[in-house]
C-alpha cells in the first residue's frame, strides 16, 4: 500500500474528521462528544500552532485513509514528562472504523507515517505516548520498533511513553527513510 500526505484543511476536512474521531473505534482520540465546531476549532488550533501539524494521508486512488499528527514533544503532549531530546518528534495516528477491514492495512500506515516523519534528516527518534489500556497500538507500534520506556500520568490519560529511533525503525521493518 502506498500513501501520500497532505496538510490538513481544518475547514474542508472538519466534516471528514468529524466522523472519524467521533465514532466508538476512536475512543482513544477522546473526541466521542464531539460536535462538528469543536473539530474545526481544534484543528484550527493545531493549524495555528508552530509546534503542532496534523496531515492527512491518502490512498492510492487520492481518498483520505488516515489522519497523523506531529508535534514536538519539548512543547506539546509532554512538557514536564519526559526529557526531550534534540531531533525527537511527537506522533499520533488516526484509522478510521470500516465496514470492510484490509488485513494489514493499519501496519501500513504506522509504516508510512513513521516513515515521513523520518524523511525529515533532523528526526532521530519518534516519540509517542499511547493510553496504558490501548494494547491493540502498543502492538503496532512494537511491530515499527518502538520500545516502551515508562507509564506516565497525563492529565487526560495514564500512558505508556515509548521512543523508536530511525534504527530501530529500519531494523523492525526494513524501510529506509
Amino acid at each position: 500500500m502506498t500513501f501520500t500526505i497532505r496538510p490538513l484543511d481544518p475547514l474542508k476536512d472538519a466534516e471528514l474528521l468529524h466522523g472519524w474521531v467521533t465514532h466508538p473505534k476512536a475512543a482513544f482520540w477522546m473526541m466521542q462528544d464531539a460536535k462538528l465546531e469543536d473539530v474545526e476549532r481544534a484543528y484550527m488550533e493545531i493549524a495555528a500552532d508552530e509546534h503542532h501539524h496534523a496531515l492527512l494521508g491518502l490512498d492510492e486512488a487520492g481518498v483520505p485513509a488516515f489522519l497523523m499528527e506531529k508535534y514536538d514533544p519539548a512543547h506539546r503532549e509532554l512538557v514536564g514528562l519526559y526529557e526531550p531530546r534534540p531531533g525527537d518528534v511527537g506522533m499520533h495516528f488516526l484509522t478510521p472504523a470500516t465496514d470492510t477491514p484490509v488485513h494489514g492495512f493499519t501496519r501500513a500506515v504506522i509504516t508510512a507515517v513513521m516513515a515521513h516523519l523520518f524523511e525529515d534528516p533532523a528526526v532521530r527518534r519518534v516519540v509517542v505516548e499511547p493510553d496504558v489500556s490501548n494494547k491493540a497500538v502498543h502492538a503496532l507500534n512494537e511491530a515499527v520498533g518502538f520500545v516502551p520506556e515508562r507509564e506516565i500520568q497525563k492529565p487526560e490519560k495514564k500512558a505508556l511513553l515509548s521512543c523508536c529511533t530511525r534504527e530501530q525503525f529500519m531494523a523492525a521493518t526494513g524501510v529506509t527513510a
